[in-house]
Protein backbone atom coordinates (compact mmCIF):
# COMPACT_ATOMS: atom_id res chain seq x y z
CA UNK A 1 0.00 0.00 0.00
CA UNK A 2 1.58 3.56 -1.08
CA UNK A 3 2.53 6.37 1.62
CA UNK A 4 1.88 9.85 0.66
CA UNK A 5 5.65 10.60 0.99
CA UNK A 6 6.09 7.71 -2.04
CA UNK A 7 8.25 9.25 -4.69
CA UNK A 8 6.42 7.38 -8.12
CA UNK A 9 7.72 6.72 -11.56
CA UNK A 10 5.61 8.96 -13.88
CA UNK A 11 5.61 8.85 -17.88
CA UNK A 12 3.52 11.05 -19.73
CA UNK A 13 0.56 9.09 -22.17
CA UNK A 14 -1.59 11.60 -23.59
CA UNK A 15 -4.93 9.89 -24.78
CA UNK A 16 -4.78 9.74 -29.26
CA UNK A 17 -8.55 11.22 -28.30
CA UNK A 18 -7.15 14.38 -26.56
CA UNK A 19 -5.15 14.72 -29.61
CA UNK A 20 -7.95 14.35 -32.21
CA UNK A 21 -10.45 16.92 -30.38
CA UNK A 22 -7.40 19.57 -30.25
CA UNK A 23 -7.14 19.57 -33.92
CA UNK A 24 -11.02 19.24 -34.74
CA UNK A 25 -11.10 22.44 -32.25
CA UNK A 26 -7.85 24.53 -33.73
CA UNK A 27 -9.83 23.43 -37.50
CA UNK A 28 -12.87 25.16 -36.58
CA UNK A 29 -11.76 27.90 -34.97
CA UNK A 30 -14.03 30.99 -35.68
CA UNK A 31 -11.53 33.99 -36.40
CA UNK A 32 -12.07 37.93 -35.65
CA UNK A 33 -11.80 40.31 -37.75
CA UNK A 34 -8.07 41.51 -39.09
CA UNK A 35 -6.75 44.49 -36.65
CA UNK A 36 -6.92 48.03 -37.55
CA UNK A 37 -3.57 48.88 -37.64
CA UNK A 38 -0.13 47.64 -38.93
CA UNK A 39 1.40 46.86 -35.79
CA UNK A 40 1.74 44.61 -32.61
CA UNK A 41 -0.04 47.77 -30.57
CA UNK A 42 -3.98 45.64 -30.69
CA UNK A 43 -2.35 42.68 -29.45
CA UNK A 44 -1.13 39.08 -31.38
CA UNK A 45 -1.80 39.85 -35.39
CA UNK A 46 -4.25 37.85 -37.07
CA UNK A 47 -1.85 36.61 -40.31
CA UNK A 48 0.47 35.62 -37.46
CA UNK A 49 -1.39 33.28 -35.20
CA UNK A 50 -3.42 32.27 -37.85
CA UNK A 51 -0.17 30.93 -39.49
CA UNK A 52 0.73 29.09 -35.80
CA UNK A 53 -2.85 27.53 -35.38
CA UNK A 54 -2.86 26.18 -38.76
CA UNK A 55 0.03 24.34 -38.43
CA UNK A 56 -0.58 23.22 -35.10
CA UNK A 57 -3.60 22.11 -36.52
CA UNK A 58 -2.25 20.31 -39.34
CA UNK A 59 1.82 19.10 -38.88
CA UNK A 60 2.42 19.59 -35.11
CA UNK A 61 3.58 16.65 -33.38
CA UNK A 62 2.83 16.13 -30.05
CA UNK A 63 4.34 12.87 -29.93
CA UNK A 64 8.44 14.48 -30.49
CA UNK A 65 7.72 16.07 -27.25
CA UNK A 66 6.40 13.40 -25.50
CA UNK A 67 9.02 10.81 -26.60
CA UNK A 68 11.03 13.05 -25.45
CA UNK A 69 9.94 13.65 -21.73
CA UNK A 70 9.71 9.96 -21.48
CA UNK A 71 13.51 9.78 -22.21
CA UNK A 72 13.92 11.69 -18.65
CA UNK A 73 13.56 10.66 -15.53
CA UNK A 74 10.44 11.72 -14.18
CA UNK A 75 8.70 11.45 -10.59
CA UNK A 76 5.20 12.28 -8.55
CA UNK A 77 4.78 12.37 -4.91
CA UNK A 78 1.85 13.65 -2.68
CA UNK A 79 3.37 16.94 -0.78
CA UNK A 80 1.06 18.72 1.38
CA UNK A 81 -2.19 17.05 -0.45
CA UNK A 82 -0.93 17.66 -3.58
CA UNK A 83 0.68 15.35 -6.61
CA UNK A 84 3.66 17.11 -7.60
CA UNK A 85 5.19 16.18 -10.82
CA UNK A 86 8.71 16.97 -11.62
CA UNK A 87 11.76 16.12 -13.55
CA UNK A 88 15.06 14.83 -11.34
CA UNK A 89 18.00 13.95 -13.25
CA UNK A 90 21.30 13.08 -10.93
CA UNK A 91 24.93 13.83 -12.09
CA UNK A 92 27.46 11.70 -12.45
CA UNK A 93 29.85 13.34 -10.72
CA UNK A 94 30.43 12.46 -7.01
CA UNK A 95 30.07 16.31 -5.35
CA UNK A 96 27.35 17.46 -7.89
CA UNK A 97 25.58 20.70 -5.86
CA UNK A 98 21.92 19.91 -5.32
CA UNK A 99 19.48 22.39 -7.55
CA UNK A 100 15.74 22.76 -8.01
CA UNK A 101 14.92 25.11 -10.56
CA UNK A 102 11.41 26.88 -10.57
CA UNK A 103 9.28 27.92 -13.81
CA UNK A 104 6.93 30.70 -14.77
CA UNK A 105 3.80 31.83 -16.39
CA UNK A 106 3.41 30.87 -19.41
CA UNK A 107 6.01 28.69 -19.68
CA UNK A 108 6.43 25.24 -17.75
CA UNK A 109 8.97 22.61 -17.12
CA UNK A 110 9.85 22.40 -21.24
CA UNK A 111 11.09 26.08 -21.05
CA UNK A 112 14.15 24.05 -18.91
CA UNK A 113 15.03 21.05 -20.86
CA UNK A 114 17.92 22.53 -23.17
CA UNK A 115 20.11 23.31 -19.92
CA UNK A 116 19.20 19.51 -18.31
CA UNK A 117 22.47 18.01 -19.93
CA UNK A 118 25.09 21.05 -19.18
CA UNK A 119 23.76 21.56 -15.73
CA UNK A 120 24.24 17.42 -15.17
CA UNK A 121 27.15 16.91 -17.29
CA UNK A 122 29.36 20.18 -18.00
CA UNK A 123 32.27 18.05 -19.30
CA UNK A 124 30.08 17.44 -22.25
CA UNK A 125 29.41 21.18 -22.85
CA UNK A 126 32.69 22.42 -22.42
CA UNK A 127 32.46 22.61 -18.53
CA UNK A 128 34.00 21.58 -15.25
CA UNK A 129 33.37 18.18 -13.48
CA UNK A 130 33.46 20.75 -10.42
CA UNK A 131 30.58 22.74 -11.82
CA UNK A 132 28.39 19.81 -12.01
CA UNK A 133 24.34 20.15 -10.22
CA UNK A 134 21.92 17.38 -9.60
CA UNK A 135 18.63 18.82 -10.80
CA UNK A 136 15.25 18.81 -10.26
CA UNK A 137 12.44 20.89 -11.87
CA UNK A 138 9.31 20.68 -10.47
CA UNK A 139 5.77 21.55 -11.98
CA UNK A 140 4.14 24.12 -9.93
CA UNK A 141 0.87 23.17 -8.81
CA UNK A 142 -1.83 23.49 -11.34
CA UNK A 143 0.84 23.79 -14.13
CA UNK A 144 1.38 20.62 -16.46
CA UNK A 145 1.74 17.27 -14.73
CA UNK A 146 1.33 18.54 -11.66
CA UNK A 147 -2.23 18.70 -9.55
CA UNK A 148 -4.88 21.44 -9.99
CA UNK A 149 -5.48 22.46 -6.44
CA UNK A 150 -8.54 22.09 -4.77
CA UNK A 151 -9.11 24.99 -2.75
CA UNK A 152 -7.10 28.23 -2.22
CA UNK A 153 -3.38 28.21 -0.37
CA UNK A 154 -0.96 27.52 -2.73
CA UNK A 155 0.61 30.64 -3.16
CA UNK A 156 4.50 31.48 -3.31
CA UNK A 157 5.43 30.78 0.21
CA UNK A 158 3.32 27.54 0.13
CA UNK A 159 5.30 26.23 -2.82
CA UNK A 160 8.64 27.22 -1.25
CA UNK A 161 7.54 25.11 1.93
CA UNK A 162 6.53 22.19 -0.47
CA UNK A 163 10.15 22.67 -2.65
CA UNK A 164 11.88 22.40 0.57
CA UNK A 165 10.07 19.18 1.56
CA UNK A 166 10.71 17.60 -2.25
CA UNK A 167 14.38 18.60 -1.64
CA UNK A 168 14.23 16.79 1.28
CA UNK A 169 12.76 13.62 0.34
CA UNK A 170 14.63 13.20 -2.40
CA UNK A 171 18.02 12.89 0.12
CA UNK A 172 19.17 16.48 -0.38
CA UNK A 173 20.19 17.92 3.04
CA UNK A 174 21.91 21.00 0.96
CA UNK A 175 20.76 22.41 -2.30
CA UNK A 176 20.20 26.12 -3.79
CA UNK A 177 17.18 26.95 -5.76
CA UNK A 178 16.87 29.04 -9.08
CA UNK A 179 14.03 30.35 -11.09
CA UNK A 180 12.44 33.15 -13.03
CA UNK A 181 9.16 34.84 -13.19
CA UNK A 182 6.89 32.98 -11.06
CA UNK A 183 10.39 31.01 -10.08
CA UNK A 184 11.88 34.22 -8.78
CA UNK A 185 9.48 34.64 -6.86
CA UNK A 186 9.06 31.27 -5.22
CA UNK A 187 12.57 31.51 -5.25
CA UNK A 188 12.75 34.47 -3.00
CA UNK A 189 10.15 32.81 -0.97
CA UNK A 190 12.56 30.13 0.00
CA UNK A 191 15.09 33.32 0.54
CA UNK A 192 13.31 34.55 3.25
CA UNK A 193 12.11 31.15 4.62
CA UNK A 194 15.61 29.85 4.91
CA UNK A 195 14.74 26.52 5.59
CA UNK A 196 17.66 24.38 6.62
CA UNK A 197 19.97 23.70 3.90
CA UNK A 198 19.57 25.99 1.39
CA UNK A 199 22.85 27.52 0.55
CA UNK A 200 21.31 30.04 -1.46
CA UNK A 201 19.56 31.23 -4.07
CA UNK A 202 19.67 32.60 -8.30
CA UNK A 203 16.55 34.75 -9.94
CA UNK A 204 16.50 36.44 -12.91
CA UNK A 205 13.92 38.55 -12.89
CA UNK A 206 14.68 39.97 -9.10
CA UNK A 207 12.22 42.11 -7.92
CA UNK A 208 14.28 45.12 -6.79
CA UNK A 209 12.20 48.26 -7.45
CA UNK A 210 12.56 50.81 -4.32
CA UNK A 211 9.30 51.06 -2.25
CA UNK A 212 8.53 54.43 -3.07
CA UNK A 213 9.86 54.45 -7.22
CA UNK A 214 7.24 51.25 -7.03
CA UNK A 215 4.29 53.53 -5.93
CA UNK A 216 5.17 56.05 -8.53
CA UNK A 217 5.12 53.60 -11.41
CA UNK A 218 1.68 51.91 -9.81
CA UNK A 219 0.31 56.01 -10.26
CA UNK A 220 1.00 56.14 -13.77
CA UNK A 221 3.83 58.98 -12.15
CA UNK A 222 6.65 60.09 -14.19
CA UNK A 223 10.17 59.10 -13.10
CA UNK A 224 11.61 61.77 -10.13
CA UNK A 225 14.53 63.44 -11.04
CA UNK A 226 17.62 62.23 -9.45
CA UNK A 227 17.77 58.83 -11.10
CA UNK A 228 20.94 57.19 -12.86
CA UNK A 229 20.75 56.47 -16.29
CA UNK A 230 19.98 52.67 -15.53
CA UNK A 231 17.67 53.23 -13.28
CA UNK A 232 15.16 55.61 -14.97
CA UNK A 233 15.60 53.23 -17.85
CA UNK A 234 14.31 50.55 -15.58
CA UNK A 235 11.53 52.82 -13.83
CA UNK A 236 10.68 53.79 -17.69
CA UNK A 237 10.10 50.14 -19.09
CA UNK A 238 7.92 49.16 -16.20
CA UNK A 239 5.90 51.93 -16.33
CA UNK A 240 4.99 51.10 -19.99
CA UNK A 241 4.64 47.81 -18.86
CA UNK A 242 1.93 48.52 -16.41
CA UNK A 243 0.60 50.82 -18.88
CA UNK A 244 0.36 48.54 -21.74
CA UNK A 245 1.01 45.85 -21.45
CA UNK A 246 -0.01 44.57 -17.73
CA UNK A 247 -3.79 43.85 -18.04
CA UNK A 248 -3.23 40.40 -18.65
CA UNK A 249 -1.82 39.93 -15.26
CA UNK A 250 -4.74 42.05 -13.79
CA UNK A 251 -7.35 39.78 -15.32
CA UNK A 252 -5.85 36.69 -14.17
CA UNK A 253 -4.82 38.05 -10.84
CA UNK A 254 -8.72 39.48 -10.46
CA UNK A 255 -10.68 37.57 -12.64
CA UNK A 256 -8.82 33.50 -13.34
CA UNK A 257 -12.07 31.86 -13.24
CA UNK A 258 -13.38 34.37 -15.92
CA UNK A 259 -10.58 34.61 -18.03
CA UNK A 260 -9.83 30.99 -18.38
CA UNK A 261 -13.72 29.95 -19.53
CA UNK A 262 -12.19 31.17 -22.67
CA UNK A 263 -8.72 29.60 -22.71
CA UNK A 264 -10.11 26.32 -21.90
CA UNK A 265 -12.45 25.87 -24.49
CA UNK A 266 -10.56 27.91 -27.40
CA UNK A 267 -7.24 26.12 -28.72
CA UNK A 268 -6.87 29.40 -30.81
CA UNK A 269 -7.45 31.89 -27.84
CA UNK A 270 -4.87 29.74 -25.44
CA UNK A 271 -2.38 29.85 -27.97
CA UNK A 272 -3.31 33.78 -28.98
CA UNK A 273 -3.03 34.16 -24.74
CA UNK A 274 0.71 32.88 -24.58
CA UNK A 275 2.18 33.83 -27.97
CA UNK A 276 1.55 37.57 -26.93
CA UNK A 277 3.61 37.17 -24.16
CA UNK A 278 6.25 34.96 -26.15
CA UNK A 279 6.14 38.28 -28.67
CA UNK A 280 6.47 41.03 -25.99
CA UNK A 281 9.23 39.17 -23.45
CA UNK A 282 11.90 37.12 -25.53
CA UNK A 283 14.98 39.18 -26.74
CA UNK A 284 13.49 38.75 -30.16
CA UNK A 285 11.77 42.98 -30.75
CA UNK A 286 8.58 41.65 -31.02
CA UNK A 287 9.05 38.44 -33.35
CA UNK A 288 9.13 35.16 -30.90
CA UNK A 289 10.12 33.39 -33.62
CA UNK A 290 13.77 34.92 -34.14
CA UNK A 291 14.64 33.22 -30.01
CA UNK A 292 12.27 30.41 -30.09
CA UNK A 293 11.15 27.89 -32.75
CA UNK A 294 7.25 26.87 -33.30
CA UNK A 295 7.58 23.80 -32.45
CA UNK A 296 8.70 24.77 -28.96
CA UNK A 297 6.39 27.23 -28.80
CA UNK A 298 3.82 24.93 -29.71
CA UNK A 299 4.60 22.37 -26.99
CA UNK A 300 4.32 24.63 -24.21
CA UNK A 301 0.83 25.56 -25.41
CA UNK A 302 0.09 21.95 -26.19
CA UNK A 303 1.27 21.25 -22.34
CA UNK A 304 -1.01 24.33 -21.18
CA UNK A 305 -3.93 23.13 -23.22
CA UNK A 306 -3.71 18.96 -22.82
CA UNK A 307 -3.86 19.05 -18.66
CA UNK A 308 -6.22 21.93 -18.67
CA UNK A 309 -4.00 24.25 -16.95
CA UNK A 310 -5.72 27.80 -18.40
CA UNK A 311 -7.11 28.24 -15.12
CA UNK A 312 -5.29 26.51 -12.57
CA UNK A 313 -2.33 28.18 -13.42
CA UNK A 314 -3.94 31.78 -13.81
CA UNK A 315 -5.06 31.07 -10.23
CA UNK A 316 -1.28 31.94 -8.73
CA UNK A 317 -2.10 35.40 -9.99
CA UNK A 318 -4.86 35.46 -7.59
CA UNK A 319 -3.05 33.46 -4.76
CA UNK A 320 -0.52 36.33 -5.19
CA UNK A 321 -1.97 39.80 -6.18
CA UNK A 322 1.16 41.90 -5.41
CA UNK A 323 3.88 43.88 -7.30
CA UNK A 324 6.40 41.15 -8.31
CA UNK A 325 8.92 43.59 -8.96
CA UNK A 326 8.86 45.48 -6.05
CA UNK A 327 11.41 44.70 -3.20
CA UNK A 328 8.81 46.32 -0.69
CA UNK A 329 6.46 44.25 -1.72
CA UNK A 330 8.28 41.12 -2.03
CA UNK A 331 10.15 41.88 1.56
CA UNK A 332 13.47 40.85 -0.30
CA UNK A 333 15.37 42.83 2.71
CA UNK A 334 13.94 39.05 4.94
CA UNK A 335 16.14 37.37 2.41
CA UNK A 336 18.50 35.99 4.37
CA UNK A 337 20.65 33.52 2.35
CA UNK A 338 23.04 34.24 -0.40
CA UNK A 339 21.33 35.85 -4.01
CA UNK A 340 22.75 35.92 -7.17
CA UNK A 341 21.34 38.07 -9.83
CA UNK A 342 22.14 38.00 -13.95
CA UNK A 343 20.15 40.57 -15.81
CA UNK A 344 18.84 39.53 -19.46
CA UNK A 345 18.23 42.65 -21.68
CA UNK A 346 15.10 41.30 -22.84
CA UNK A 347 13.70 41.06 -19.63
CA UNK A 348 10.31 43.26 -18.49
CA UNK A 349 13.04 45.42 -16.59
CA UNK A 350 16.12 45.39 -16.43
CA UNK A 351 16.96 45.70 -12.59
CA UNK A 352 20.21 48.26 -11.68
CA UNK A 353 22.72 47.27 -10.01
CA UNK A 354 22.27 50.02 -7.72
CA UNK A 355 18.50 49.05 -6.98
CA UNK A 356 19.48 45.28 -6.10
CA UNK A 357 22.54 45.74 -4.10
CA UNK A 358 19.75 47.39 -1.70
CA UNK A 359 17.45 45.04 -1.87
CA UNK A 360 19.34 41.98 -1.06
CA UNK A 361 21.34 42.15 2.58
CA UNK A 362 23.54 39.09 0.61
CA UNK A 363 24.19 39.98 -2.88
CA UNK A 364 27.09 37.67 -4.04
CA UNK A 365 26.46 37.50 -7.67
CA UNK A 366 25.79 40.51 -9.93
CA UNK A 367 26.13 40.32 -13.52
CA UNK A 368 24.30 41.97 -16.79
CA UNK A 369 24.24 39.83 -20.24
CA UNK A 370 24.10 40.94 -24.05
CA UNK A 371 21.44 38.49 -24.84
CA UNK A 372 18.71 36.96 -24.00
CA UNK A 373 15.18 37.84 -22.62
CA UNK A 374 12.59 36.83 -19.63
CA UNK A 375 12.66 32.49 -20.77
CA UNK A 376 16.30 32.80 -20.39
CA UNK A 377 16.67 28.72 -20.07
CA UNK A 378 15.01 28.51 -23.33
CA UNK A 379 16.27 31.40 -25.33
CA UNK A 380 20.15 31.30 -24.18
CA UNK A 381 20.45 27.76 -22.45
CA UNK A 382 23.86 27.82 -23.01
CA UNK A 383 24.95 31.48 -21.37
CA UNK A 384 21.82 30.66 -18.63
CA UNK A 385 23.84 27.23 -17.44
CA UNK A 386 27.54 29.73 -17.68
CA UNK A 387 25.29 32.27 -15.10
CA UNK A 388 24.82 29.32 -12.89
CA UNK A 389 27.69 27.87 -12.67
CA UNK A 390 29.27 31.46 -11.99
CA UNK A 391 26.95 32.20 -9.70
CA UNK A 392 26.83 29.18 -7.44
CA UNK A 393 30.24 28.15 -7.86
CA UNK A 394 30.83 30.13 -4.04
CA UNK A 395 28.52 28.18 -2.02
CA UNK A 396 30.08 24.38 -3.25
Amino acid sequence: MPTPNDVRPFRVKVPESDLTDLRHRVLATRWPDRETVADQSQGVQLRKIQDLVRYWGTDYDWRRVEARLNTLPQYVTDIDGLDIHFIHVRSTQPDALPLIITHGWPGSILELLKVIGPLTNPTAYGGRAEDAFDLVIPSMPGYGFSERPRSPGWDPDRIGRAWHELMGRLGYDRYVSQGGDWGAVVADAMGRQAPPGLLGIHVNMPPTVPGDLAKAIDSGEPPPSGLADDERAAFEALSTFFAQNGAYGVMMMTRPQTVGYGLTDSPAGLAAWMYDKFAQWTYSGGEPERSLTRDEMLDDISLYWLTNSAVSSAQLYWENNNNNFSAAAQHTDDVSVPVAVTVFPGEIYRAPRSWTEKAYRDLIYFNQVDRGGHFAAWEEPELFTEELRAAFRPLR
